[in-house]
């Protein structure tokens, strides 16, 4: 029988049939690697005694008004196709929350509603990218940030953040001179997940400036942009208020983190109003629309929800200091402070194999985090901790790591 790759490549006999191949996707989906944070997690399902810090979302249930405002719209047989985009009313309403957020007058057809965070990365990467086109990446970064290119058969090109003087921080210079006439894409997520990294305002029209240049694309995930811990600081900076509506920029966000709705999969982008029928036909052919139900929700969430945004952004700061306090008290432990999002990403000193260790602190002291390898080779060594929880457990969760490495003495 011929091997596959010879098949692949036209090398094999022709009269062999496809049929007697063995059925597998394609090479660039094969060469995907699993998620390491599911590889712990899935170890430690069905074990009551584990306290489960490793999937980026808040403890806290989805508030009330928004799951009433979904139950009244199934009542009400709202449950047919949406437009492709979205409703109307709920792109006017992110359309005036970001406007009002940013100090930009945003139009509806910059808007477009998706099925999840995840589904505009993804869509918009999908109108943009073309086989082997090059993608630059701030990293590490959320996995699935850096394998919807590859699935789309681009090449991604990382670029590391660093801790220093107890931040991440990024060399912009390295950053910008990956950026050439060959790229593409540029992506950032700011603040990010898993470093909680937030890029300084001052770099944005820099780096605008940079890819206006050479054409090349910015794409922004902004999904915990409300989730910064600056006083007085209401959002993060953000490529919106500095840009222009015919900029090559896309920003994706998403209803999961500040609102508390991780499960009702609804996001949005704000691209060029070029890009509206080009965005409408891939979310067709995606997921035909967000759920008619889940985006009145959403704009229940949006209307009605800042100050609910506000006392979360409240609680994670509390949350924040407690835990990276605590860790950096820890001898051997680097714990860099966030400035946003709802992870606190460390090391331990001695212990460089991030899933090694998450396997021994998920068996031996009932503690679940995400090993920092889920997050590509610079998060090697690191461990991600979700502080999206109560102090009552985060407190035995810190508890429980320091009993377990006076152990290892």
């Amino acid at each position: 029988m011929p091997r596959r790759t010879d098949i692949e490549s036209g090398t094999a006999d022709p009269r062999i049939t496809a049929k007697r191949l063995s059925p597998e996707a394609r090479r660039s989906v094969r060469n995907l690697p699993g998620s390491k944070v599911r590889e712990i997690a899935n170890a430690g399902f069905g074990r009551a005694d584990i306290l489960r810090f490793w999937f980026g979302e808040s403890t806290q249930p989805t508030p009330d008004f928004i799951k009433r405002a979904a139950v009244s719209a199934i009542n009400a047989d709202q449950t047919f196709y949406a437009h492709n985009n979205g409703r109307a009313d709920l792109r006017q309403e992110i359309a005036n929350y970001l406007g009002s957020l940013h100090g930009r007058r945003l139009q509806t057809s910059e808007v477009s509603v998706t099925s999840s965070g995840v589904s505009a990365l993804s869509i918009a990467m999908q109108a943009i990218l073309e086989p082997g086109d090059e993608v630059v990446v701030v990293t590490p970064v959320w996995p699935n940030v850096t394998a919807i290119p590859q699935i789309l058969s681009a090449n991604v090109v990382r670029i590391g953040l660093e801790p220093r003087n107890d931040r991440w921080a990024l060399d912009l210079d390295r950053f910008l001179d990956a950026i050439t006439p060959k790229t593409r894409l540029a992506i950032i997520n700011s603040p990010g997940n898993p470093t909680g990294w937030m890029l300084p305002a001052g770099s944005r029209q820099t780096i605008l400036d940079h890819c206006r240049h050479l054409g090349v694309w910015l794409l922004v995930d902004d999904v915990y942009e409300r989730l910064v811990f600056e006083s007085g600081l209401d959002c993060a900076p953000s490529f919106l208020s500095i840009a222009d509506a015919e900029d090559r920029l896309i920003g994706a966000n998403s209803f999961s983190k500040a609102w508390l709705m991780t499960g009702w999969r609804l996001g949005w982008l704000v691209a060029p109003p070029s890009l509206e029928a080009d965005l409408g036909k891939l979310i067709e052919f995606n997921t035909s629309c967000a759920p008619d139900f889940v985006q009145i929700a959403g704009r229940e969430a949006i209307r009605h929800g800042d100050a609910q945004v506000k006392q979360l952004r409240r609680d994670l700061l509390g949350q924040r200091d407690l835990i990276i306090s605590e860790l950096s008290r820890i001898p051997g432990i680097e714990a860099p402070k966030p400035d946003g999002a709802m992870y606190a990403f460390f090391r331990i000193s001695g212990h460089d194999n991030s899933v090694a260790l998450a396997r021994r602190l998920l068996q031996e002291a009932g503690l679940g985090l995400a090993p920092g390898a889920a997050f590509g080779p610079e998060g090697e060594g690191w461990l991600r901790w979700c502080f999206a929880a109560d102090s009552a457990s985060i407190r035995e969760g810190l508890q429980r790591l320091k009993t377990w490495l006076e152990k290892q003495n």
